[in-house]
């Protein structure tokens, strides 16, 4: 790298979108270094590694909207003034109009608004702005423009997306409790060794019966067909798709039984596999990989038996046919996966992208491996579906809340599908925080923000769209990266990345619109270093954010008292990436810290102030008379609960393994293979191993329930 012009690679990179200093965690400015922005502008396709080059990036930035006709896309708020920049050779008439989404014509009115013509590979460029109607429905529109006037006018040769949003999001109905797990913690008597869907309705149902509202999961997200399974959720293959292996079998034999009857055969192999299947939930740990060993044969058995029956089944062909194309290309790349691994990445060169010359011959070649994965999905949906339908019924205004995880695999099957959608030679992450002090580096590339706008925001809207079905709310994980993301380039430490803007307006205003088409509730895990702005926008749209107890402090140090808490939130006493609420009264996230060497100042120092952090919690629970002078561990786990419980957030949150007295976190940050992440089971008090049917049998849960239940 050879640059000498520090200000203009600088400049370059804040017209860009990238923050070029930000606020680090001890409150003091950190400067991004010219090879980071270099690393983040070439990502975005902008090369800046010397002088001329940022020069001509810079030219060629300013350019790129005066070489569109019509803008990629459009986002307006219902009922606001907006309008639109048409580009056409200068001097040259121009007419517009909006198609809307029910196939209606609006012509677009013309507006004075006089700028100067650009200079374009040398021939003069006008803009003609036009005034977007203040009266057009929320949806998914498009924009066109004819150049030239009667028989000259020439048929729109560039359209435009316009997507007109809602100024809100539904709210809940009314203040209430519920639960949040890890679904492959909630192993039961007949799991196949990691909790499934049936699991998690016998839950929903428990719940449902001591006046709870919802139950939040991790993210089902899919995972790629072959070993080794990732074991984390929230770097899924997809973020359109759902995971297999949290199929319930005997639902599944249900569903093909129903439609063609099973042999004996079948019901033989499927009773033998169950029994392998249930050993593993005796095993102090997770294992993906042989419980997918089990459950893929038993799937394929019922699939063939569907298969060969020949039987028309209008709810696969219906959502075969409403799923479209990223379901076909889905199916593809699974089975391409079970050939060449799980990576893309390390795929032959003509199957290494969605578009690759090889990917069709392959696709006819596999058919029938492509249509298993593709049913798989069918069944998914069959399956959560029922879930959503039990809990509604059963009286919960939310039901089932899924949670979208922030991104993808870089080598996955959403990588993989988008193509130049996804940047390409960055990952994201966070900078260094309080209990991060090394940053966090998640392995993921980010969608390029510029990509997305060319897109219309097709890939973004489609995964919202499956995030929603059979939700009654969605938590966004890391909801600051619709403001923002950090970018790391490869090479780089976490601490070495840099901030990139995302329009935020756009992002928001399609998670409202489909979350208005859903009927569903949004919740934005606000946590970390916030910007005020950002807050300040989720409260405007009417989504929520995130409070967690231990995090909540008021402007004299004192922890937050309950009516103080914001009403716009979900509040927990804690999260996945801190152990269990007894855990963390035990310092366990120390002593893990510790051994895992993700301490930077000494451990004493750590634990002293961590002690007083807890120990002033406990003075304000002794404040609001739920604890007496020397309560247990258990008699805080509750009373801290029950404190929540009074606060003025409108959503309150249970975690599943406080109800178990497990201590173990699920997540250390920072880690990968150091310590078992996503793979701890949970275990109750005293560490034992416990099953779905003991935990919500147990007077803790009992406790913990009926501290939690609040009038209104």
């Amino acid at each position: 790298m050879s640059i000498t012009n520090i200000e203009a690679i600088r400049e370059l990179a804040a017209n860009a979108g990238l923050e070029v200093e930000y606020w680090g965690w001890r409150g003091e400015k950190e400067q991004v270094s010219p090879e980071t922005l270099a690393a983040v502008l070439d990502a975005l396709g902008l090369s800046a590694n010397t002088d001329d080059e940022v020069t001509a990036s810079t030219v060629a930035f300013e350019e790129r909207p005066w070489r569109r006709t019509v803008p990629a896309c459009t986002t307006v708020r219902a009922g606001s003034s907006a309008s639109v920049f048409i580009h056409v050779p200068h001097g040259s008439a121009v007419t517009a109009e909006v198609r809307l989404e029910d196939g209606t014509v609006r012509q677009l009115e013309q507006v004075d608004n006089w700028v100067d013509p650009r200079s374009i590979d040398g021939a003069l460029v006008g803009r003609a702005t036009f005034a977007v109607p203040t009266d057009l429905p929320t949806g998914w529109h498009s924009i066109s423009a004819s150049v030239g006037e009667g028989a000259a006018a020439v048929e729109p040769a560039e359209s435009g997306t316009l997507i007109v949003v809602p100024t809100t999001t539904p709210w809940p109905e009314q203040r209430s409790w519920g639960l949040f797990t890890q679904l492959y913690q909630l192993r039961s008597s007949t799991s196949w060794g990691i909790g499934d869907l049936r699991d998690l309705s016998v839950l929903t149902a428990w719940g449902a019966e001591r006046d709870a509202d919802f139950v939040l999961v991790n993210p089902l997200n899919a995972n790629p067909p072959v070993s080794p399974l990732e074991p984390s959720p929230y770097l899924p293959t997809s973020r359109q798709f759902v995971d297999p292996l949290i199929l319930n079998i005997d639902w599944a034999a249900v569903f093909v039984g129903e439609r063609a009857p099973l042999s004996a055969s079948t019901i033989e192999l499927l009773s033998g596999l169950a029994a392998a299947a249930i050993v593993g939930n005796g095993v102090d740990t997770i294992d993906r990989d042989e419980a997918w060993a089990l459950k893929e044969p038993a799937l394929r058995a019922l699939f063939e038996a569907w298969r060969s029956a020949n039987v028309v089944d209008d709810e696969f062909e219906d959502f075969r046919r409403a799923s479209g194309e990223p379901l076909e290309r889905f199916g593809v790349f699974c089975a391409i996966s079970r050939v060449h691994g799980r990576d893309s990445r390390e795929w032959p060169g003509e199957l290494a992208t969605a578009s690759g010359a090889e990917v069709l011959p392959f696709a006819i070649a596999h058919a029938e491996d492509t249509e298993f994965h593709v049913w798989l999905q069918c069944l998914l949906e069959v399956q959560a579906r029922r879930v959503q339908s039990e809990a509604r019924a059963a009286g919960m205004s939310l039901g089932v809340v899924h949670d979208l995880p922030v991104g993808v695999h870089a080598g996955g099957a959403d990588a993989w599908s988008f193509g130049a959608a996804m940047a390409r030679g960055v990952t994201v992450g966070v900078p260094a925080d309080q209990y991060n002090q090394f940053g966090q580096n998640w392995s993921q590339p980010p969608w390029r923000p510029d990509m997305l706008a060319e897109l219309g925001y097709a890939p973004y809207r489609d995964m919202l769209r499956a995030v929603f079905r059979n939700s009654g709310a969605v938590r966004i994980d890391h909801i600051l990266g619709f403001f923002r993301l950090w970018w790391i380039p490869e090479g780089n430490t976490a601490k070495d990345g840099c901030f990139v803007r995302t329009d935020a307006e756009a992002m928001l205003g399609i998670l409202a619109l489909e979350a208005e088409r859903a009927g569903a509730v949004v919740i934005g895990e606000d946590l970390g270093t916030v910007p005020p702005e950002a807050r300040d926008a989720l409260a405007e749209r009417g989504m929520l954010g995130a409070s967690v107890l231990w995090f909540e402090w008021d402007e004299n140090g004192v922890p937050l008292a309950a009516e103080d808490y914001r009403r716009a939130c979900l509040a927990t006493v804690t999260t996945h990436d801190l152990p269990p609420t007894a855990g963390f009264l035990a310092l366990e996230h120390l002593d893990v810290r510790e051994r895992l060497g993700l301490l930077e100042g000494s451990v004493e120092d750590a634990r002293a102030e961590e002690t007083e952090t807890i120990s002033k919690v406990v003075d304000q629970l002794r404040a609001s008379g739920l604890v007496g002078e020397d309560p247990s561990n258990e008699d805080l786990v509750v009373a801290l609960h029950e404190y929540l419980a009074a606060s003025s957030a409108q959503l309150f949150g249970v975690g599943v393994s406080d109800l178990a007295g497990d201590r173990r976190g699920v997540n250390q940050p920072g880690t990968a293979d150091e310590y078992p992440n996503w793979r701890v089971p949970m275990t109750d008090a005293s560490g034992r191993l416990v099953l779905l049917e003991e935990l919500l049998a147990s007077p803790l849960a009992a406790r913990i329930a009926a501290s939690s239940a609040r009038s209104e």
